[in-house]
């Protein structure tokens, strides 16, 4: 049951609480951890407005991804849970589309995630990651929702 769980973090409070939950199920179980990371920099071009964006904001995104991942490590080993990770340069599509590729290829029995559970206008606009992950998941995906928004 749960031996191997994969858990998408971007440092969001949101993103947080989903890893909070994978370590205390992954104790549970005696399971371990593989945390995903993704740079983005497309989206950090068109944060900007720019086309493209230079070698050294890139180098700079992946260094805080590095980090992000350090961190979230730190904070599973501290739980008593065994964790690795993944960073990945995020020039193959989506994340949701990366996360299923992950559950299958490592093999994965459960996915955890924050979402912000957004509805309506926000949903449409920003699309959900989430939604996307849990309709093409091959294995179960436990949404984790912060209460207190982001």
């Amino acid at each position: 049951m749960y031996q191997r769980i994969l858990v998408p973090v971007d440092g969001s409070p949101t993103s947080l609480k989903g890893l909070a939950e994978a370590i205390r199920l992954a104790r549970l179980t005696g399971g371990q951890i593989r945390l995903l990371h993704m740079v983005d920099a497309l989206s950090a071009a068109m944060a900007v407005g720019a086309y493209a964006i230079s070698a050294d904001v890139i180098d700079q995104l992946r260094a805080d991804g590095e980090q992000m991942l350090q961190q979230a490590r730190a904070q599973a080993v501290a739980g008593g849970v065994a964790a690795d990770s993944v960073l990945d340069e995020g020039v193959r599509g989506r994340l949701a589309d990366w996360v299923v590729e992950q559950a299958r290829a490592w093999p994965a029995d459960l996915v955890v995630l924050g979402t912000h559970g957004r509805r309506g206008v926000g949903r449409l606009l920003l699309g959900s990651d989430a939604e996307q992950v849990l309709r093409a998941a091959p294995v179960p995906v436990l949404l984790v929702r912060n209460p207190d928004g982001d």
